[in-house]
């Protein structure tokens, strides 16, 4: 298969680990591109709901994916989030191609981009950390319940629902919450004078100008792989959102491609990123 060239990949909130993560799909998506650079932008493992007893296969493929991608030469920046948390401890730390940071700026073509999570916007995890674990513990309940009303509305030949989305836009204080997050995080870029400026955290997919008086800058999320499985896409000189289909619910046991997968190949690929880096 034909890799689509990109020069800048950035993906969110993938949150392995989690009934949610739409790993099969994010894995083929990841095979099907050859960026330069690849940024990771927080919640990549779902450390907060991370169960031993669930971590399955297809999970692991992705993060196998990743590391074959910087051993063959894509920078791979990894950026901390609110359910990778743990992380920020090792901030600094890199594995040849692979680096962990808070946050970062980039240069390219005459252009600033600055990108970071967002979760710092959050005041509920902020302040009340263990109420926001809570939550990212009923979401994932939540999506896991929904899954299985597709599988129900699906067999019956009829159209699939979001729970969450439901009720996100039903309620008026998360849509508040969304462009409150998106204005702030605007604002600040166009005070630094970014060009562009990248989000995750709030998984809703956004490209979008944004002024304040003779000043703008371009506000971009890049959604999820949970609900919208997007991405943000750098080629040719712009910017492009890009949603990748949904695999059929039943359809969706483990891959056949690859029948055994040990934590001896992952080890195996970590060694081959740091040699080949070397």
């Amino acid at each position: 298969m034909e890799k689509r060239e990109l020069d800048i990949c950035v993906v969110s909130d993938l949150h392995l680990g989690t009934f949610g993560c739409h790993a099969k799909e994010l894995n083929d998506y990841l095979k099907s591109i050859s960026p330069k650079r690849l940024v990771l932008n927080g919640d990549i493992i779902d450390i907060w709901n991370f169960r031993k007893r669930y971590f399955p296969k297809s999970h692991l493929k992705v993060v196998r994916t990743i590391l074959k991608m910087a051993a063959n030469g894509v920078q791979i920046d990894y950026l901390t989030g609110n359910h990778d948390e743990a992380l920020r401890r090792f901030v600094g730390f890199d594995l040849g191609n692979i680096k962990l940071s808070n946050k970062l700026i980039i240069d390219q073509d005459d252009k600033q981009i600055w990108i970071f999570h967002g979760d710092v916007f959050d005041i509920s995890i902020q302040q009340a950390k263990f109420i926001a674990k809570l939550g990212g513990w009923g979401y994932d309940l939540l999506i896991w319940i929904n899954r299985i009303i597709n599988l129900y509305l699906e067999k019956r030949g009829k159209e699939k629902y979001s729970l969450s989305k439901r009720i996100k836009d039903s309620v008026k204080k998360a849509v508040k919450f969304i462009a409150d997050f998106e204005d702030v995080a605007a604002e600040l870029a166009i005070e630094k004078g970014y060009d562009y400026v990248i989000c995750g955290h709030i998984h809703q997919p956004q490209i979008r100008r944004v002024k304040r008086g003779k000043k703008s800058t371009v506000y971009m999320n890049s959604g999820d792989w949970v609900e919208n499985l997007s991405a943000l896409e750098y080629s040719n000189g712009k910017w492009s959102l890009y949603t990748h289909p949904v695999v059929k619910l039943d359809d969706e046991s483990e891959d056949d491609d690859i029948i055994e997968f040990s934590p001896k190949e992952l080890m195996d690929d970590i060694v081959e990123v740091r040699i080949k880096s070397a």
